[in-house]
């Protein structure tokens, strides 16, 4: 039971995930699918995908993203490792910013991380290429 307030609550985390990583724009992002130095990373949750993915991305639910991320685990995913640049999503961008914020703390470089802006609704919005799994 919680009997004092939160020292961090998630409007914070999110604020100071944001301040961390890079944000890209669907618009500057629909130019990079298909780019093999690319990797879209989905983080949203399995039964999300009924709704589509982008185009190529990998999906890698946010429960299990620190061990696709490394390569030490026996889950890891070699794309990652791979990739110059990785664009994480979710549905409208904050999953995605924990999710970023966290390859950073895990040593990715935080030049080769970003986040989407507004996430896979925005991308369905701008006519984004997607995929149905």
């Amino acid at each position: 039971m919680l009997k004092q307030p939160l020292k961090k609550g998630f409007k914070q985390m999110l604020a100071d995930a944001n301040a961390i990583i890079d944000t890209i724009s669907v618009h500057d992002a629909l130019p990079l699918v298909g780019k093999k130095e690319v990797l879209f990373l989905d983080i949203r949750e399995s039964f999300e995908l009924e709704k589509g993915e982008i185009l190529g991305a990998l999906h890698a639910p946010r429960g299990f993203l620190e061990f696709f991320a490394d390569p030490e685990s026996s889950m890891h995913k070699p794309e990652m490792a791979r990739a110059e640049k990785i664009i994480l999503y979710c549905a409208t961008g904050g999953r995605s910013a924990f999710a970023a914020k966290t390859l950073v703390d895990m040593g990715y470089s935080l030049e080769n991380i970003l986040n989407l802006a507004g996430g896979f609704e925005a991308w369905k919005a701008a006519n984004g290429p997607i995929e149905i799994i």
